[in-house]
């Protein structure tokens, strides 16, 4: 079985091609082409499992190159996006064309070929602050970034051609993922990056908001497992852990487990827009459960205490004195 991952360079999607290699998988991934012919997260991939991968440069937003691509695939995970948050209020039509027009090529590549399972990535971002805890997926969809609205979008391409041309498509929704690998433009490589090069303050965003966080391994899980039900076809489906933590709390678990005392400081220059900041996100995680019986493992500290030790060991990847937008 050939496995397509797109954006496979990326944190998560990279986690997820080792997982299908280890587990026997041919991947194809997609890396978004640059001149270096980097291959992101996946440089560091052991050499024993690189038999079994074929790695290509180019665009998502590309659909003649989409449709090359995806030929011979049975299964297609598409991660391939642009998700940062504060970058989306600066270039709100890089947004359009990588997560909206990009999720088209992709789906309408993968209906001109005889494509097993597509799976598309979602966010827990489109459901913007909490109306109502735990977020199951019902909940409505709320547009309060330019980012969130691109996602919005694909998702609905996603269900519109499940509906017009029986895609076997699944929609995974996952709640804010950390883990090794993960750029600052997070929260949490941001806070341990600073811990970790021993800055005399943390500086973040909003201290207030509330996020439900699930370890790379625990959402990388439950991908594998959703592209392998059939129940999950023309289905949106969460994937977090069913417990939240605000930020400023957060920091403050990550300097106890680092075994320093550094204060936390909100500025200006960090903090979102009022009505972008999404306050409360924490998943209903019932539906994973019910078909699959995913769930997610891995505890907080467990997952926190992984990460700094990967910014430990990896600290030239992050700029600590800057704010990664």
């Amino acid at each position: 079985m050939t496995v397509l991952v797109t954006g496979a360079g990326g944190f998560i999607a990279s986690h997820l091609t080792e997982t299908l290699l280890h587990n026997g998988f041919k991947v194809r991934a997609l890396i978004h082409y640059n001149s270096r012919g980097s291959w992101g997260n996946l440089e560091g991939l052991k050499q024993d499992l690189k038999d079994n991968l074929d790695v290509r440069l180019g665009d998502v937003t590309d659909s003649y190159f989409m449709r090359d691509l995806i030929k011979d695939c049975d299964v297609v995970y598409h991660l391939a996006a642009l998700i940062g948050i504060p970058y989306s209020y600066h270039a709100p039509a890089s947004y359009v064309a990588t997560n909206v027009q990009g999720t088209l090529n992709v789906l309408d590549a993968c209906r001109q070929s005889s494509i097993r399972r597509v799976v598309v990535t979602s966010t827990s971002e489109v459901y913007g602050t909490a109306i109502k805890t735990p977020i199951d997926e019902t909940h409505p969809l709320q547009a309060q970034s330019p980012y969130s609205a691109s996602k919005i979008a694909a998702d609905k391409l996603a269900e519109s051609y499940f509906c017009s041309f029986d895609l076997p498509v699944t929609v995974v929704r996952p709640f804010n993922t950390y883990g090794p690998r993960q750029s600052a433009r997070a929260a949490i490589p941001t806070i341990a990056s600073q811990i970790v090069a021993g800055l005399p303050e943390i500086r973040l965003g909003s201290l207030w908001p509330e996020r439900d966080l699930t370890f790379v391994e625990d959402t990388v899980a439950g991908f594998i497992a959703l592209a392998n039900c059939e129940d999950a076809v023309g289905q949106v489906i969460n994937l977090g852990s069913g417990q939240k933590i605000s930020i400023g709390a957060l920091a403050k678990r990550l300097i106890s487990l680092s075994g320093k005392e550094i204060p936390v400081r909100s500025t200006e220059d960090r903090i979102r827009p009022d009505k972008s900041e999404v306050g409360v996100l924490l998943a209903d995680t019932t539906k994973a459960c019910r078909l699959t019986g995913w769930a997610a493992h891995i505890s907080l500290d467990e997952g926190l205490k992984r990460t700094l030790e990967y910014v430990s060991a990896h600290l030239q990847e992050y700029r600590p004195n800057s704010y990664q937008q």
